[in-house]
Order: C-alpha cells, then structure tokens, then sequence
C-alpha cells in the first residue's frame, strides 16, 4: 500500500481535471494526501511557503508533483524551470500530465527536467489506470529521496 505521509501536489487551473484525478485516486483507494495549486505561482509559493502559504508552517513538501503544462500567470514549462533549477526542490519528482501531444512539448519538457510526461486521458477509467499505475510506481517501485523540509 502506498505510504500515506508522502503527499501529492496537483498544479491544474482546471477544477473538472482536479475532480476527477481526486475521484481517479480515490476510486484507486490510494489515501495518500493530495493537494491542489491553480497555476505555476501558486506551485512555487506553497512548494517555497511564500505569498499565502507563507504562514502554512505546517505545509507538507511533496513527494510527487503531477503538473499540467497550459496554465495562467505561470505555465508549467516555466514552473518545471524553477523548481528543477532549485536546490531545496529538484529532487521532487515532477510527472507532466497535459493534454499536449506535441514533439515539441516532449523534447522540452524532457530537457527541463521533468520525471515523466503523461498525456491525459480522455475517459474516466483510462485516468483511474493512470493514477493507479503512478503512484504504484512512485510510491512502491522507486526510492525517492528524503523530503527536505
């Protein structure tokens, strides 16, 4: 069973799209703690306790961030830049999951430092395997490196 202390951070501007993976991980029973960011700002102020998660001592660091690439005020592309480029931050495994198919998209996301690079899926149940299949893989397979608080 997955380890309940490693907590999930999903970075979607799209509430359907942050429904339904909470609906997918919980039809998976995976119990691990999931929380949600809007845009690549907010990613990096709660992954760096800045703006309003400055007062959030107790913020978790994630063991896993699931990110989307097309979002306001700060795209994935932008926020996977700065957390792979910062040391407190890089060695969080970061799964792009996008409806992007482009090569383009691929190659740089790749480049920039990204885990994995997940196409969402169309149907419900495509996304239950897909959350399933990540999070026995993060979770049960790898061996992540310490959280740094």
């Amino acid at each position: 069973m997955p380890n309940k202390s490693i907590v999930i951070l999903m970075a979607d501007d799209d509430a359907d799209d942050r429904l339904l993976a909470k609906d997918a991980l919980n039809e998976c029973r995976i119990t691990n703690e999931l929380h949600f960011v809007e845009n690549g700002e907010e990613l990096l102020d709660y992954l760096r306790q800045t703006g309003k998660y400055a007062s959030a001592s107790g913020t978790t660091k994630p063991g896993l961030i699931l990110l989307d690439l097309n979002m306001p005020r700060k795209d994935g592309r932008e926020a996977l830049q700065e957390i792979k480029s910062d040391p407190q931050l890089r060695s969080i495994p970061v799964v792009v999951l996008t409806t992007s198919k482009a090569d383009t998209d691929i190659s740089r996301i790749y480049e920039l430092g990204a885990n994995s690079f997940i196409t969402k899926p169309v149907s419900f149940d495509a996304l239950v395997k897909v959350m399933g299949d990540l999070v026995h893989y993060w979770f049960e397979l790898v061996e992540l490196p310490p959280l740094r608080t």
